[in-house]
């Protein structure tokens, strides 16, 4: 299923090839696994019965893109993933104006491919994008839920089943990247973390395939780098940092290599850091 911005080539004005529904390839077609921690499922469903925009705010690997994907295969709602980044502009939400052999012609951008036909669209880490590009999306964001193509001189109603989504991991903010008051106030908001023990290990095990007590033993790992976020690492292993390795594990990589390969390498290049993580590791492998 595609979730980048970028629409299938040889699309139509619309967005699809020809004779195609212009939604038909963001369906989720399989259940995404979803081990639900809370009663984020209940309050997602809740939200978006009544079509509330939503902010879902947590670390980076904690799952909140594949909340987004099971939520939307569980309401059986097209969903377009918008991976956002400093140079995004807004015709890129929107849409532009494309030449072709046969002229001019425009074609909608993600967010307004959702809008009119209908589907959750995602904005993943939303706060890597200029802030004069995330105000176009304040129209869809309250009762108006309209979306001006200044461009084209049109104005989108959006489609009763549109549903916006947003993501940002607060630990990054400043005041160079963080959310206007503006806009913030027109999400409900979802909290996400890493789960506790038990639930991690658990999670890490039936997406890698490895046994239980091993996947335990990686989550006591990212237990302890998580206690040296702000005195040495930015953030601590995440759980699909966790997934990358016990997946390595299941392939028959030996656990100390895989864990050099999947958690230590790639969190830091500090020598001192490396030797401390190196030493949680050899702890319980």
């Amino acid at each position: 299923m595609p979730t980048a911005a970028t629409l299938p080539a040889a699309a139509t004005a619309t967005g699809a090839p020809a004779g195609e529904h212009p939604l038909a390839a963001y369906r989720v077609t399989r259940e995404p696994y979803w081990r639900a921690v809370g009663d984020e499922v209940a309050l997602y469903e809740a939200a978006y019965s009544v079509r509330m925009p939503m902010m879902l705010k947590g670390p980076t690997g904690c799952g909140k893109t594949r909340f987004v994907e099971y939520m939307a295969w569980k309401l059986g709602k097209p969903l377009i993933t918008v991976a956002c980044h400093e140079d995004m502009t807004a015709s890129d939400l929107v849409g532009r104006f494309l030449l072709d052999a046969n002229g001019t012609r425009w074609q909608d951008g993600p967010l307004a491919l959702a809008a009119r036909y209908g589907a959750i669209c995602y904005l993943d880490e939303v706060v890597e994008a200029r802030q004069d590009t995330t105000v176009v999306i304040h129209p869809l964001t309250d009762k108006r839920r309209m979306l001006p193509l200044e461009k084209k001189g049109e104005v989108i109603e959006a489609h009763p089943d549109f549903q916006l989504v947003i993501s940002f991991n607060p630990g990054y903010q400043s005041l160079m990247k963080d959310l206007k008051q503006s806009t913030k106030q027109r999400f409900g908001a979802l909290d996400f973390d890493y789960p506790e023990h038990e639930v991690e290990a658990e999670i890490v095990a039936h997406e890698s395939g490895v046994d239980l007590e091993t996947a335990k033993k990686l989550v006591h790992i990212a237990e302890r780098s998580r206690n040296l976020k702000g005195h040495g690492l930015d953030e601590g292993l995440s759980t699909r940092m966790l997934i990358h390795a016990a997946s390595l594990i299941a392939q028959g990589v030996a656990p100390l290599a895989a864990c050099r390969v999947a958690l230590v390498r790639p969190i830091t290049d500090d020598a001192d850091m490396r030797d401390a993580l190196d030493a949680a590791v050899t702890t319980y492998f």
